[in-house]
């Protein structure tokens, strides 16, 4: 990592073509969350709950896909509202996300807390968009919410100021969750041909840059949904990952042109909201 990019994310935040793309593990920046903030705390929740075999234990889909096939939908859906019911704090980040000015604005949010909604609540002329299961849902893609939780049509949509795009569906305002095998096969069957990807967001997308924050691409789901998400963006792109990557997660950045910025997600959002980073930690 190099100053330049940190300068290309800051030109592109202040040219309003940055489109935040938030993973579960941004709830890791205030610690002690409430709700799962990973995949893996989530399995473990809903298996301590439901007994799955050995082998699948720890898969989150298709440990949620044999609930559903042995104990209803319905069990699933408990199963998650119980998870996180408790709700998710908003931390620094998703206050920073709230106080950016560029109209409109998209946000994706791949997990299933409310802890983004909460913190745009106040706010007017915004919605969210859910991804929703075809189990339940036959035939509807995703549902349309408006700021104060009410279903709306996909119109409406296009004179909101911001968008928070909830693709996995959220435990806020109607409880959805793409979750199972199941579920993820219909979405990734037509998700190539984008029908299941809201216009609005595919309009929104034109040209900006994804700014991966709080996620990881070392699971083929994670790196399809992303990969169709920024479909027909632009070419450049970031993503905070620290650490060691996995050689799929290497591969994906690279065929995504993902530059990956090797720091600690907190210390990236403090170098957001303030514009300084200690030297020590950026190469001139």
């Amino acid at each position: 990592m190099s100053t330049a990019h940190l300068k290309e994310i800051a030109d592109s935040i202040a040219a309003g073509t940055a489109i935040p793309y938030l993973g579960p593990e941004v709830l890791n920046l205030e610690p002690g969350s409430a709700v799962p903030s990973t995949p893996a705390d989530l399995v473990q929740q809903l298996t301590s709950k439901v007994s799955v075999p050995h082998k699948i234990r720890n898969n989150l889909t298709a440990a949620a896909q044999f609930i559903e096939n042995f104990k209803h939908r319905k069990t699933v859906v408990h199963l998650m509202n119980e998870a996180f019911a408790p709700g998710a704090q908003p931390n620094a980040l998703h206050q920073y996300l709230n106080g950016l000015k560029k109209k409109p604005q998209l946000i994706v949010d791949t997990w299933y807390d409310d802890a983004m909604a909460k913190t745009l609540f106040g706010r007017s002329n915004w919605g969210q968009i859910q991804g929703v299961s075809q189990s339940e849902h036959l035939g509807t893609w995703v549902n349309y919410f408006n700021d104060k939780g009410e279903q709306i049509e996909a119109v409406e949509a296009d004179s909101w100021d911001l968008i928070l795009y909830k693709p996995l569906g959220s435990i806020i305002p109607a409880k959805n969750f793409i979750i199972s095998d199941s579920d993820y096969v219909e979405v990734l069957t037509e998700i190539d041909i984008q029908t299941p990807i809201p216009q609005r967001v595919q309009e929104l997308r034109n040209g900006a840059n994804f700014l991966f924050l709080g996620c990881r691409f070392n699971n083929q789901l994670t790196r399809s949904y992303a990969r169709q998400i920024m479909k027909r963006s632009s070419d450049k792109h970031w993503a905070v990952i620290e650490g060691p990557l996995t050689r799929m997660e290497e591969k994906f950045l690279e065929e995504q042109q993902i530059t990956r910025i090797d720091l600690p997600l907190a210390q990236f959002v403090e170098w957001l909201q303030t514009g300084k980073m200690s030297k020590s930690l950026v190469a001139a």
